[in-house]
């Protein structure tokens, strides 16, 4: 019987048509990597202190420098000074001669800022512009909180418009959203609107990110998936690499929100570029206009279609069921779906905390794990900083970012010998047993801890990558862009609850949540072994189609114990 598979090896299944399309598809991961990941530059807390207006005029007159009138009135901790105490001083009345007496008194009373604060000024910050430090530092948190919620949400009601009305119009007017979104940022003059505008931002990333991965995922036959992953995963390195220098030279954070969110509207164009996905054009039995573009990416290849073809394979298009609208309700319709479902949420949700814990959350730890996107994740990182190089987190943004290069080796040389559920089983397992380690290694030997948690963030990188993979092959094309946008919103859902679980369970033992997790990651290596295996498998088209696919696995299984 035709299907739309054999009709991709037949007008070319990686021609010039797919090399053209996979360049065009993966340039939208530089500025997808800049929406999720800016926001660790755009939100970062500066350097802070008590602001205190009478010190100015002693700078002024006495000739101090700043530091030095800073050593004067705020009080000194164990290795900084206070950023949101200062001296209970009447510097009104003071002259220079009295600098000294106030240097050598240790009886002054301690105060809480009330005059603001003064920031570092090489590089201004959300918190800085808008003062969330101190009492109001939880008002910095909702920066990302409300983006998580925008990220979550949009995975039910994006995904599902992009299974119902195609992958090509919801991509194109969902960048051009989340560009309008980011720009609205940019002019917001009050923290309540930039909130709401960044709610929107994470909605219309959820789904340009996934129906722009669909749509390509869909070209492809399943020899050359994996390629594809790697290639997008590339483009999204890129953005990690560049986004650390970005932020490094453009010191205003309104500017750096600008460059960043601009590339979103040079997609616009795509609409007479990139054709919509035939795939998805025969599900919706949309025959004529899904064999005029198999023709033209046939052409462009340099291919032909066999005689009789076009007829015979819309006559078996014509014969299959007509699909219900798409609903959510579909990824729970039938047991092996459900199962799907439900495996695939709780393995997101793991992969991201593992990703979220890590040694530099805490006091006198080397290595903070930030969740990163699928990601992602998003992806919903949102990344993994060493911690090597002290105060500078452009740098520990930089060396981080440079794990995933390896990890997208790993992936490409084992996904397809060892097959989905063999990595993602064994990558789970690695990083559970290095979150389990961590904690007991002793702080003497940071080199160990340091290489310890390096693996352990590697593999879980690997693991987000396969997961990703395996999402979208694991659904069918009616509920393929759904399956994926509802599975990998478990991230955004861990973003908003995950940070509150951590520290609750580090106040009763600091590396408590690396346990947790890594015990939850050993378990998901056993729950990924009960998904389907789709190396070297057909896209499924239908919901009866995973149903085939499922008895035939089980089939194979049983006469596999039989020859035993």
């Amino acid at each position: 019987m035709a299907d739309f598979s054999d009709l991709i090896v037949q007008i070319g299944d990686y021609g010039f048509f797919q090399k053209k399309l996979l360049v065009l598809c993966s340039l939208p991961s530089i500025p997808f990597t800049f929406v999720l990941m800016g926001v660790l530059f755009l939100g970062n807390t500066p350097n802070h202190w008590c602001a205190i207006p009478e010190a100015e005029r002693l700078q002024e007159e006495c000739g101090w420098t700043e530091a030095e009138v800073r050593e004067v009135t705020i009080p000194r901790l164990e290795v900084s000074l206070s950023h949101c105490d200062r001296f209970d001083l009447n510097l009104s009345q003071n002259t220079c001669g009295d600098l000294e007496q106030l240097l050598s008194s240790d009886g002054n009373s301690v105060m809480p800022c009330d005059g603001g604060w003064a920031f570092d000024r090489s590089h201004s910050t959300i918190v800085s512009e808008f003062s969330l430090v101190c009492e109001r530092s939880w008002l910095a948190d909702l920066n990302q909180f409300t983006m998580a919620c925008g990220l979550f949400i949009g995975a039910f009601i994006t995904g599902y418009m992009s299974d119902r009305f195609g992958r090509k119009p919801c991509f194109i007017g969902f960048m051009i959203c989340l560009g309008i979104a980011g720009v609205g940022i940019v002019l917001s003059p009050w923290y309540p609107l930039l909130l709401a505008f960044r709610f929107l931002q994470g909605f219309f990333e959820k789904g340009a990110c996934a129906s722009c991965y669909v749509l390509l995922f869909e070209f492809f036959s399943s020899e050359k998936r994996k390629f594809v992953s790697v290639v997008c995963q590339s483009f999204i390195s890129i953005g990690m690499l560049i986004l650390p220098g970005l932020a490094y030279l453009v010191p205003s954070w309104r500017t750096l929100q600008l460059i960043m969110i601009l590339p979103s509207f040079l997609f616009i164009p795509y609409y007479w570029i990139v054709p919509e996905s035939p795939r998805w054009l025969f599900s919706q039995k949309r025959n004529s206009e899904a064999m005029r573009i198999v023709s033209d990416v046939a052409k462009c290849n340099g291919r032909r279609l066999p005689q009789n073809y076009q007829e015979v394979f819309c006559e078996v298009s014509k014969q299959k069921k007509k699909q219900h609208p798409v609903s959510f309700l579909d990824l729970f319709r039938t047991p092996f779906i459900r199962r799907i479902t439900l495996i695939l949420i709780y393995a997101w949700q793991v992969s991201l905390n593992n990703l979220v814990v890590g040694p530099d959350s805490f006091p006198d730890s080397t290595i903070c794990f930030v969740c990163r996107f699928s990601s992602s994740i998003v992806f919903y990182g949102l990344i993994l900083s060493l911690g090597m190089t002290g105060d500078n987190h452009f740098l520990d943004f930089f060396m981080s970012s440079v794990v995933e290069i390896p990890a997208g080796l790993i992936f490409y040389l084992l996904v397809d010998r060892i097959g989905r559920r063999s990595l993602l089983a064994g990558t789970n397992l690695i990083g559970g047993l290095a979150c389990l380690a961590v904690p007991f290694i002793s702080p003497e030997l940071s080199w160990l801890k340091k290489a310890v948690a390096f693996i352990g963030r590697l593999a879980i990188a690997t693991t987000l990558m396969t997961l990703n993979f395996a999402n979208t092959e694991l659904y069918p094309t009616t509920l393929r862009n759904l399956g994926t946008c509802v599975c990998s919103s478990a991230c955004d859902a861990g973003v908003i609850v995950a940070p509150l679980l951590l520290y609750r369970l580090a106040t009763f033992w600091q590396e408590l949540p690396f346990c947790l997790y890594g015990v939850m990651s050993v378990v998901t290596c056993g729950l990924v072994t009960l998904l389907p295996e789709m190396k070297g498998v057909a896209l499924p088209e239908t919901i009866e189609d995973m149903e085939t696919l499922r008895r035939k696995q089980n089939q194979s299984k049983e006469e596999n114990v039989s020859m035993t």
